[in-house]
């Protein structure tokens, strides 16, 4: 279906600052390479650093914005609009010169501006929404777009009833959907051990690293069995580093790996937030996890995604009450209990991969190229028309 569109296809992405945002994107632009050669891919993205981490090595376009985040204070306002004003008119100089046939959202301020003179200039819309319950930028989006697709059918109830949605699952990196387990050497661990991976996904979770670290000695006196892969996120990596220091536990510190697959499938218990990509990676791989949301969203979409877990039957659910010592009996509690119960954590594993789809990329690579195919030919009827 992708060589249809023709030679020449130009497709957008708009969406970034965090690895949520970027890496389902990723997997569709790698899926639409392999099934139009040549097509070009161009990433409207944020200016952080994760930005440049996760599309450096890609054969892709990259467009930096400065955005402002959204704001619920008044007084904060018109400089935030200032911002995304100054961000929109950038973005549509850009697309208006180099006329992409698709603009696909993947959520967040970020993909804002590229959405919105996307459809302004006549291209095609295309919304993804991977949380269970859409933000503020996408709720404004999704009666803008041509066709919206999330990652969970929970999510349907919270779009207006006239828009098109389309239940995808949520993409992941080819990597995720393979399904050998990896030397563990490659971590610096050892063979013959269960493995406890703690993450906060590409940038972090501080409350998440120091609960860990408050319950080691709980770890300790399963380390005959137990072994530890700690992803800290640059900013606390030191710290975590110097808690396991001259601990008998056997574990690897790591600020940040670009073989996340390689790690979840390692994994025989994992601890993390409940972002919907690392939730989408977690039921692809199929792992019993621990799952602490963000807890300063006001709309608290990340606990509503975990619920989708939980109420499967596929992950264990402890609130970030911020507070270490809070958070520690609940989720010391939690810990021990799975990293003692093997039946149950392969339960919950196989319950986990009930709810991954492992086809999400191709199934948003057939809508882009669909979009793509109807859009070209409006186009061209529209200029047969106008020579008759």
């Amino acid at each position: 279906m992708g060589r249809a569109v023709g030679e020449g296809l130009h497709i957008v992405f708009a969406g970034g600052g965090t690895g949520g945002h970027l890496y389902p994107a990723l997997s569709v632009a790698r899926e639409l390479r392999r099934r139009v050669p040549g097509v070009r891919i161009t990433f409207f993205g944020s200016d952080r650093r994760i930005d440049e981490t996760v599309l450096g090595g890609e054969a892709c376009e990259f467009v930096a914005q400065s955005l402002p985040r959204l704001t619920r204070a008044p007084w904060r306002w018109p400089g935030m609009l200032a911002k995304l004003r100054v961000a929109q008119v950038s973005c549509r100089r850009w697309i208006t010169t180099h006329c992409p046939a698709v603009v696909i959202g993947s959520g967040g301020m970020s993909s804002l501006p590229a959405m919105l003179e996307g459809r302004r200039a006549g291209a095609a819309t295309v919304l993804f929404n991977p949380d269970a319950l859409p933000g503020r930028a996408n709720r404004f989006l999704a009666s803008r777009v041509d066709r919206v697709l999330v990652q969970w059918e929970q999510s349907r109830a919270h779009f207006p009833v006239a828009t098109r949605v389309d239940v995808t699952g949520c993409p992941v990196r080819a990597e995720f959907l393979n399904e050998e387990r990896p030397d563990p050497r490659r971590f610096g661990l050892k063979g013959g051990k269960l493995t406890l991976l703690v993450t906060g996904a590409s940038l972090g979770a501080r409350s998440v690293n120091r609960v860990v670290t408050a319950c080691l000695d709980r770890i300790e006196r399963r380390g005959d069995r137990w072994q530890v892969l700690h992803l800290t996120g640059e900013a606390d990596y030191a710290e975590v580093k110097r808690a396991y220091a001259g601990r008998p536990v056997q574990a690897t510190v790591l600020s940040f790996t670009h073989e996340m697959a390689s790690a979840l499938r390692l994994a025989d218990l994992v601890v993390a937030r409940a972002g919907a990509s690392t939730l989408a990676e977690l039921t692809i791989v199929g792992r019993a996890s621990i799952l602490m949301p963000y807890p300063y969203h006001r709309d608290q979409h990340q606990r509503m995604n975990a619920g989708v877990l939980t109420d499967s039957g596929a992950a264990e659910l402890v609130d970030d009450r911020v507070d270490p010592l809070r958070n520690a009996e609940r989720f010391g509690a939690a810990l021990e209990a799975l990293m003692d119960d093997d039946a149950r954590r392969m339960t919950m594993a196989v319950r986990a991969a009930r709810l991954g789809r492992r086809d999400a990329a191709d199934r948003v690579a057939d809508v882009v190229l669909e979009c793509a195919g109807a859009r070209a030919l409006s186009n061209r009827n529209r200029a047969e028309s106008v020579m008759v």
